[in-house]
C-alpha cells in the first residue's frame, strides 16, 4: 500500500520560515516526479511546485516564485518544500503527490497523494 506522509506544518508568523517533508512508502518514486500542492479556504487545490526524478528540474507557480523550493532525497523516498518569507496568503492545507501521469511538470494529474499538513501565517 503507498503511502505518502507529509510533515512539518504549524502556525508561524509573516516573514517567518518551514520546511515541509513528505515521506513515502510502499513503492520508490525515484523515477518519478513529485510535486506539492496546496488548498485554501474556499479555494482550488493549486499546484505549488513539482520536481522531475532526477531533482535538477523545478518548476514552481504563482506567488510563490523566490519563496518556496522544492527538493527531494531518493535514498530517502521524500520530497521538500523550503517555504520562506511565508505570508498570511501562504495559509492553507499543503499536500504532497507522487506518481505524476503526462509528461509536463506542470500537470495535476497524481496518481498518490498524502493527507495534507496545515501551515497558518498570522500577520
Amino acid at each position: 500500500q503507498v503511502q505518502l506522509v507529509e510533515s512539518g506544518g504549524g502556525l508561524v508568523q509573516a516573514g517567518d520560515s518551514l520546511r515541509l517533508s513528505c515521506a513515502a512508502s510502499g513503492r520508490t518514486f525515484s523515477g518519478d516526479a513529485m510535486a506539492w500542492f496546496r488548498q485554501a479556504p474556499g479555494k482550488e487545490r493549486e499546484l505549488v511546485a513539482a520536481i522531475d526524478w532526477t531533482g535538477t528540474l523545478t518548476v514552481d507557480t504563482g506567488s510563490v516564485k523566490g519563496r518556496f523550493s522544492i527538493s527531494r532525497d531518493n535514498a530517502k523516498n521524500a520530497v521538500y518544500l523550503q517555504m520562506n518569507s511565508l505570508k498570511s496568503e501562504d495559509t492553507a492545507v499543503y499536500y504532497c503527490a507522487a506518481g505524476k501521469k503526462g509528461s509536463s511538470l506542470y500537470s495535476t494529474a497524481y496518481a498518490f497523494w498524502g493527507q495534507g499538513t496545515q501551515v497558518t501565517v498570522s500577520s
